[in-house]
């Protein structure tokens, strides 16, 4: 114990002693660039993964849900404003983007070990896949739902009759978010059988 103790002394007397070579400022200013250069290439390569493009270069993807993305008004709608990958998977937010990202490295373990690499497996994981999605989504309150559907903005007297008594009382209320009612909006419902309601 003593000779630990020793050892941590002699670690912590060479960190305090002044650096032979370089100054002190010129420590000082060469760890500040460094963390610029660090914290900008942690940013670019942040915001390298939140494009579709980066999103559907495993096939996984581009194979499965985005074909499907593409048959819905998400995709393609009048007004030509259009979601992708990230819209609904990232949230804007970059505290919650950082949590989200570090959610994800899941699923890029399930890339990297082949667990959802063929159609098939794909399809087997898919209810799974979804009821995490979907937890996540009712957890934050399907906060990347109302990145663009701001709720304070709707005009029920424009909705249908069903639309307009679920968004005035159980949206209003608190008592249901987004995700509750709008499962399969932009991706087919996987295999439902066995739960209540559907």
């Amino acid at each position: 114990m003593k000779s630990l103790l020793a050892l941590l002394k002699g670690y912590w007397d060479i960190l305090r002693r002044p650096s032979v070579h370089y100054s002190l400022g010129f420590l000082t200013l060469g760890g500040f660039v460094a963390g610029i250069i660090f914290w900008g290439g942690f940013n670019t390569a942040l915001e390298a993964t939140n494009t579709e493009a980066f999103c559907i270069s495993c096939h996984e993807m581009r194979d499965n849900v985005y074909v499907e993305l593409k048959d819905t008004i998400h995709y393609s709608n009048r007004s030509g404003v259009r979601a992708t990958c990230p819209d609904c998977h990232v949230p804007h937010k970059w505290t919650d983007k950082i949590a989200r990202k570090m959610q994800a490295s899941k699923e890029v373990w399930g890339k990297i070990f082949g667990t959802i690499n063929t159609r098939d497996k794909f399809l087997a994981h898919r209810r799974e896949l979804a009821e995490h999605e979907w937890l996540r989504l009712k957890s934050n309150d399907s906060l990347e739902c109302r990145n663009c559907h701001n709720f304070e903005f709707m005009d029920f007297t424009r909705q249908g009759q069903r639309a307009r008594q679920m968004h005035s009382t159980a949206l209003a209320s608190g008592a249901a978010t987004c995700i509750d009612c709008h499962k399969g909006i932009a991706h087919k419902l996987p295999d439902m059988s066995g739960v209540p309601g559907w």
